[in-house]
């Protein structure tokens, strides 16, 4: 088991949440391909989006439905500060995850995170489990209630 997939198991431990990471032997690169390798709507595919602070280290997480696209004039406006593309490196610094298994859970550096209402009109969702082969469903309430993200409206 890789470390960033035990580090999302503990976080959601510690957070009282019971996650059963599922690995997808197609990956989970995009979120269509998330969709079509779990059997579920594009959009019950949860997309964590990072953001550098401008002239920091800082990112900050925004969180949307698979078929969403985060608006960064938009998440600069609901986070309150400049944001600037992040690049792969900076994301794995940050957060300790690759590019395409980024979850909201286990990040290596607190991290704010803003969440997209539309996750909210699903029974369930899924996310990254910390590698791009691996996901875990959730209730989107639970989740919320666990990492308590500003519910905003940012995406296009």
């Amino acid at each position: 088991m890789s470390k960033s997939l035990k580090r999302v198991i503990a976080h959601a431990e510690e957070l009282g949440l019971d996650i059963t990471p599922v690995r997808m032997d197609d990956g989970t690169l995009t979120a269509q391909a998330a969709a079509d390798a779990c059997g579920c709507k594009v959009d019950q595919i949860i997309k964590s989006i990072l953001f550098r602070v401008a002239g920091s280290d800082e990112h900050v997480l925004f969180l949307t439905a698979g078929s969403n696209m985060v608006d960064m004039t938009k998440a600069a406006g609901v986070c309150g500060k400049r944001l600037e593309k992040a690049d792969a490196a900076s994301i794995r610094n940050y957060t300790g995850f690759a590019i395409g298994g980024v979850s909201p859970l286990g990040h290596i550096n607190p991290v704010e995170v803003f969440l997209d209402p539309h996750i909210l009109t699903f029974p369930t969702i899924l996310a990254a489990a910390g590698t791009p082969h691996h996901v875990f469903e959730i209730d989107p309430r639970r989740l919320q209630d666990a990492l308590n993200p500003t519910v905003a409206n940012f995406t296009r």
